[in-house]
């Protein structure tokens, strides 16, 4: 911790913040052109951001693939989909929190015939303790970090193949809160005392810091790939926390919250316009370029992870 502090403190600045809180004033930028006959594929779908933007890119003709954990959810919005807007909308069951569904639906994605224009990593999650998955490992670190990757390595082929394709991770920038970066040798918050903003935090940089990696590679198959905050909007992440979180969610974080549909505009705008074409391994505030903190941009950290990520999916017999 003391050799991170020294190392990033003095590139901190100010204006940083400033120009954050700022940008958070602003309207996402709108393209108004349709999508029609695209493939998009969207995970967590079901409710709030995901389900607004599937709507978003429904109404403008795009073909949508949903990748949920739940099945009658999934087949609740498949319907309306197809009722109010007429196009085709299919779904795929699996717990992202869980590395054989990840690996499941990365192989179904993975054997589409027919391009992926648009890839939005949109699952999230959110708890005030520790959960464990089954398999051993930290679900939100799962979820907001090793599952986007995982499904993007595994649709290498695809894009080599293909040549086209916007990928999206809805990130957040509660990245922040890991302000002196990563602990490499406890991701899984297994030593510290476990913090629900500073995990989910942890989890968030992780997955902007993969960006950097997996940038360098898909830019030679034409691909872009980028991060996004989506505004402070009401959703159902924590939904599950105590009575004491959900109170304070509802009257205080929700009170001051938009509509999910503003991010669903933003995130049809990152997929769509033409002006975002050749833009990649950008982090946006809603459509608003922003500048990272130290952590985020040190690429000597982000090969660091990138190692022990390895490391770590070996020992659960997956390869990265």
């Amino acid at each position: 911790m003391t050799s991170a502090i020294r190392k990033y403190w003095p590139q901190y600045k100010w204006s940083n913040v400033f120009a954050m809180l700022s940008n958070m004033k602003r309207h996402p930028r709108r393209n108004t052109e349709p999508f029609r006959d695209k493939l998009v594929v969207i995970t967590g779908a079901t409710t709030g951001i995901g389900y607004y933007t599937v709507r978003k890119y429904a109404a403008m003709g795009a073909h949508i693939i949903m990748v949920n954990r739940n099945p009658e959810k999934s087949e609740r919005v498949r319907r309306e989909i197809a009722e109010e807007f007429g196009t085709p909308t299919e779904y795929v069951i699996a717990d992202l929190a869980l590395l054989t569904d990840i690996q499941r639906a990365g192989q179904c994605i993975l054997s589409l015939e027919e391009p992926i224009d648009v890839l939005i990593h949109n699952a999230g999650v959110h708890f005030e303790s520790r959960k464990e998955t089954r398999e051993g490992l930290e679900v939100n670190f799962v979820v907001h970090y090793l599952c986007p990757l995982i499904i993007t390595r595994m649709l290498m082929p695809k894009y080599q193949r293909d040549r086209t394709g916007r990928i999206i991770f809805v990130s957040s920038e509660a990245y922040r809160f890991a302000v002196w970066g990563l602990d490499l040798e406890d991701l899984q918050w297994k030593r510290r005392r476990y913090s629900g903003v500073k995990a989910y935090g942890a989890g968030k940089l992780a997955q902007i810091q993969s960006m950097h990696i997996l940038a360098r590679e898909l830019a030679t198959y034409n691909v872009t790939i980028n991060a996004m905050h989506p505004g402070m909007v009401r959703t159902e992440s924590g939904k599950d926390n105590r009575r004491l979180y959900q109170w304070y969610k509802k009257n205080i974080i929700d009170r001051y919250s938009g509509s999910p549909e503003v991010s669903a505009e933003a995130l049809y705008y990152l997929g769509t316009s033409p002006e975002v074409t050749h833009t990649s391994d950008v982090f946006f505030h809603l459509t608003t370029e922003e500048e990272l903190t130290p952590p985020a941009r040190d690429l000597e950290a982000a090969e660091a992870l990138w190692k022990r990520t390895r490391e770590l999916l070996q020992e659960q017999g997956v390869a990265l």
